[in-house]
């Protein structure tokens, strides 16, 4: 179904886009540039006085922990250790000497983390950093668990499990080391995410290209089912909650030209309180021609009114811009770089993302100058 006003729409906002731009205070490397490694998927602690990156060198993927000045804290390329008097086993060709690390989400002290990990052995589980900087694991399921996400609120981590055959949402609740299933699914849920309360947790649920948002409230007695906030027949991937919990952006491929790999951003009320498809959801579209970041999401400002993400402009190499949601007007933020990819923003306002030099990628750091110190 296609809604007659958003060709308007999305005319009006590329010529507000044409004409608005914003000057950073300033735009620097995270970490000084390197050749020979590529930097990702930052991702700001809740204070944001560090972020946490992937690095991938060759095969290997390490999680790397810096200050917002750079200066180094950690470097994770987790192994797990072979068991008393026995060697690590690998078969060759289905199970390597490798370690992949991702999937960063912070605890609400900023002390702690979880990631996803294989150990170096081949089976994707979930990790915890500690306090200490020791690393434990806290699944050990055959089937590969990923999609943390840790509660603003309390020690429960929300994750995406294949051990159901289908990808359900578990929650793991680290005081009592107890797992609990959310979700009984006949097709796939992904990406859960807290609302800022940690009363709510949004997900994508469906299968294929016909993704949709939901929303769950676990914990509820009596339970309630998940509350759709899309149901119409286009892709909708990665809801973000903004920062006041009222709202939740995410990617859409609905377009007027009908082209699935054209996306957009959407914005709805949290509370599933505007359509869920047709004209009236098509109307909530407050940026066209966006590049998704599935791994990171439209990644809101603080003041939860503005979204930084990346244009699908080949021409001037995928630049930055800044969506107003409130005002429906798009500006171009002049950070200077080139292949920018995985926009993430601070408590305080400072915008991580990654960028190509060189043909290598590296995280960058840029600051608005209505941003807080």
């Amino acid at each position: 179904m296609r809604a007659p006003g958003l060709v308007l729409l999305a005319a009006a906002t590329l010529a507000v886009a044409a004409e608005e731009q914003i000057e950073p205070e300033f735009v620097r490397p995270l970490v000084p540039v390197e050749r020979g490694r590529n930097d990702s998927n930052p991702v700001w602690s809740p204070a944001g006085d560090m972020i946490a990156f992937e690095r991938s060198r060759g095969d290997d993927r390490e999680i790397v922990v810096v200050r917002s000045d750079g200066a180094p804290v950690q470097t994770i390329r987790h192994q797990n250790s072979a068991a008393p008097g026995k060697a690590q086993f690998f078969f060759p060709g289905v199970v390597e000497d490798t370690s992949y690390n991702s999937g960063i989400s912070w605890s609400p002290d900023g002390k702690r983390f979880v990631f996803m990990s294989n150990g170096g052995e081949g089976n994707y589980d979930l990790y915890l950093r500690e306090l200490d900087g020791a690393i434990s694991r806290i699944t050990t399921h055959k089937e590969k668990d990923g999609h943390a996400h840790w509660s603003p609120v309390q020690d429960r981590i929300a994750f995406i499990s294949g051990r159901s055959g289908k990808g359900d949402v578990y929650l793991f609740d680290l005081a009592k080391k107890s797992t609990t299933r959310l979700t009984l699914g006949e097709s796939s849920y992904l990406y859960p995410q807290w609302s800022p309360d940690g009363r709510r947790l949004a997900v994508i649920h469906g299968s294929n290209e016909n993704h949709d948002v939901y929303v769950l409230e676990p914990g509820r007695a009596p339970p309630v089912p998940p509350k759709a906030l899309s149901t119409w027949h286009y892709d909708d991937l990665r809801p973000v909650w903004s920062p006041d919990g009222k709202r939740i952006a995410f990617y859409t491929n609905y377009n007027p030209a009908g082209d699935p790999k054209t996306w957009a951003i959407a914005v709805v009320a949290a509370d599933g309180s505007d359509p869920t498809e047709g004209s009236g959801l098509a109307a909530r579209i407050v940026a066209t021609d966006v590049v998704p970041d599935v791994e990171r999401g439209p990644a809101w400002l603080p003041d939860s009114r503005r979204i930084a993400y990346v244009r699908e402009e080949r021409e001037a190499f995928y630049p930055v811009y800044i969506a107003d949601v409130e005002r429906r007007t798009n500006a171009l933020l002049r950070t200077g770089t080139k292949m920018n990819h995985d926009v993430t923003c601070s408590p305080a306002g400072l915008i991580a993302f990654r960028a190509q030099v060189d043909q290598w990628d590296q995280v960058y750091v840029a600051k608005l100058k209505d941003a807080k110190p």
